[in-house]
C-alpha cells in the first residue's frame, strides 16, 4: 500500500459491488486524491474496516458526496462517522447529500449516540443541487441528476415522502476531469459528464445490459474507463464482459476494478 501512496491523482476503491450481499465484494465506497485534496464517494458497507485497513488518515478525505439513498452507498455511514470520531479527526466534514435526507440522516446520527458535542470536528449536512457547483479544496465538484430513481418516484412517491433524488458527479482540478456515475437510470444520465472530454470515468455496469452503455461509450473523448459495480451476474460471468467489452469499446482503454485496488489519472 505505501508503494502507491506517492500518487498525486488517483482513486482507491474500497467497494465495487452491487446491491446484492457478497462474499468477494465490498459495496460502493470510493475514495479520490487529487493533488492534497481528498474526497469520499458514497460509503456503503463495510467501509469502517476497509478504511482502516488502507492506512490512510481520517483526516485524509475533506468531504464525503452520497450519491443516493439506496443502502448500499450510504450504510456505512454511521460506522464512518464513528470511526473518523473515536481515530481523532480533527478537520471540519461537510457531507454532501441529496436535500430530502438530511433530517432523517441527523435524526439517525443522534439516535446512534453521534452527537455533535462528542465530534473533535464540526459535522455538516448539505444539500445537493444538481447542475451545480461545490469547491472542496482544489476540486470544483459539480453533481447532476440522474434518472436511477424515477422507477420508484412514479410508482412510491404519494405513499413515501423520501428524497428520490440520485447524482453522478464531474470532478475538476486543474486540467484533470473525472467522472462518477453512481447508479443510472440509462447510459444518456452520462451525457452532462461527457459534455468535455475526461481522463477518467468510473462508471458502474449493473442497471442497464452491457451492449447498451459499451455502445454509448465507444467512441468518446475518456482517457480510460474503470467499470465497478458490476452486476452479479455480469461479475459472475467477468470473461465473458470482458470480451464483450474488448470487441466494443477496442479504442477505449478500460479496467474492470477490484475491491482495493488503486487507479492513477
Amino acid at each position: 500500500m505505501a508503494a502507491t501512496r506517492h500518487k498525486s491523482n488517483y482513486v482507491k476503491c474500497f467497494g465495487t459491488g452491487d446491491g446484492w450481499p457478497s462474499l468477494e465484494r465490498k459495496h460502493a465506497a470510493f475514495f479520490y486524491r487529487f493533488g492534497k485534496t481528498g474526497l469520499m464517494v458514497d460509503c456503503g458497507e463495510p467501509i469502517d474496516g476497509a478504511y482502516k485497513a488502507s492506512g490512510l488518515s481520517y483526516d485524509a478525505f475533506d468531504s464525503l458526496l452520497i450519491s443516493h439513498l439506496h443502502s448500499d452507498h450510504i450504510g456505512g455511514l454511521f460506522m464512518l462517522m464513528q470511526g473518523a470520531w473515536l481515530e481523532g479527526r480533527r478537520k471540519d466534514l461537510s457531507v454532501y447529500l441529496p436535500a430530502g435526507a438530511i433530517p432523517p440522516v441527523r435524526q439517525m446520527l443522534e439516535s446512534v449516540f453521534i452527537f455533535d458535542e462528542i465530534l473533535p470536528f464540526r459535522l455538516r449536512l448539505l444539500p445537493l443541487h444538481s447542475s451545480q457547483s461545490v469547491i472542496i479544496g482544489d476540486i470544483t465538484a459539480t453533481a447532476f441528476r440522474t434518472s436511477h430513481l424515477h422507477g420508484y418516484r412514479s410508482r412510491l412517491r404519494r405513499k413515501y415522502h423520501v428524497d428520490f433524488n440520485s447524482y453522478c458527479f464531474l470532478f475538476e482540478c486543474g486540467r484533470r476531469r473525472v467522472g462518477h456515475s453512481a447508479d443510472l437510470g440509462r447510459p444518456e444520465d452520462l451525457e452532462p459528464l461527457l459534455a468535455g472530454p475526461l481522463d477518467l470515468l468510473v462508471c458502474e455496469l449493473a442497471h442497464f445490459a452491457p451492449e447498451e452503455i459499451f455502445s454509448y461509450l465507444n467512441g468518446r473523448d475518456i482517457g480510460r474507463i474503470l467499470f465497478v459495480h458490476l452486476s452479479r451476474s455480469l461479475q459472475e460471468d467477468l470473461p465473458k464482459t470482458r470480451r464483450l467489452a474488448e470487441r466494443m469499446l477496442a479504442d477505449v482503454p478500460h479496467t474492470f476494478a477490484k475491491d482495493g485496488e488503486e487507479i492513477a489519472f
